[in-house]
C-alpha cells in the first residue's frame, strides 16, 4: 500500500487518543480532521472518530475530500459495547449515511469503546445529556438498547473504557 494517513475526530478526546497510540504502532502520521485541506496525495485514510449526535465526528467532511482511488478504514469509537450486535448495526447504518458508496466496505469498519467525564462537559453538554438521559430512562426495558443502556448505566460518571489493545486489528488491516 502506498502513502497513508491517519485522520481522527474527537469529541472528548478518547478517539484522538487511540489515533496517537495507533500512529506510534504504525508508524504513521496522525492529524485532526479540522486540520486537513486535501487528501489527493494519500492512498488510504485510517480514520477515527467519536460517534455524536447519530454520526461520526468529521467523518463526513473527510470523506467530501476523498476520491474513489482510495481507500478508506473507519473506526468508530463510543461508549456503548461494540460486541452487541445491534449497536454494531446501528453505527455501521450511521456511517453508511455519511459516507459514499464507493468508499463504504464493511470489511474496513472497526469499533473501539471510549471514554467520557461529566465534569469536562460545557454546560451545553451537560444540559443535553441530562434531558437526553431523563427522557431514555422513561423507556421501557424493550425499548433500550445497548448505546441507551450504556449511556445511562454511565451517566454522570467518569468512565473510560479505552484499549488500546483492540487496535491490533486495525494495526493488521493497515500492514
Amino acid at each position: 500500500m502506498g502513502k497513508q494517513l491517519i485522520i481522527y475526530g474527537s469529541r472528548y478526546g478518547s478517539a484522538k487518543r487511540y489515533a496517537e497510540r495507533l500512529a506510534q504502532m504504525t508508524g504513521l502520521e496522525a492529524v485532526e480532521y479540522k486540520e486537513v485541506k486535501a487528501l489527493g496525495d494519500y492512498d488510504r485514510i485510517v480514520y477515527l472518530g467519536s460517534l455524536y449526535a447519530g454520526g461520526v465526528t468529521g467523518l463526513k467532511q473527510t470523506v467530501g475530500k476523498m476520491t474513489p482511488q482510495q481507500e478508506l478504514i473507519v473506526a468508530t469509537v463510543g461508549l456503548a459495547d461494540p460486541t452487541d450486535a445491534a449497536n454494531v448495526a446501528h453505527i455501521r447504518q450511521s456511517v453508511k449515511g455519511q459516507v459514499p458508496v464507493y468508499l463504504y466496505d464493511e470489511s474496513r469498519i472497526f469499533h473501539l469503546r471510549g471514554a467520557i467525564d461529566y465534569t469536562k462537559l460545557n454546560l451545553k453538554y451537560r444540559l443535553m445529556m441530562s434531558l437526553l438521559a431523563k427522557k431514555v430512562a422513561k423507556l421501557p426495558d424493550e425499548q433500550q438498547n445497548a448505546e441507551t443502556r450504556a449511556m445511562l448505566e454511565t451517566y454522570g460518571k467518569q468512565v473510560d473504557f479505552v484499549d488500546f489493545s483492540t487496535l491490533q486489528p486495525i494495526v493488521e488491516r493497515i500492514r
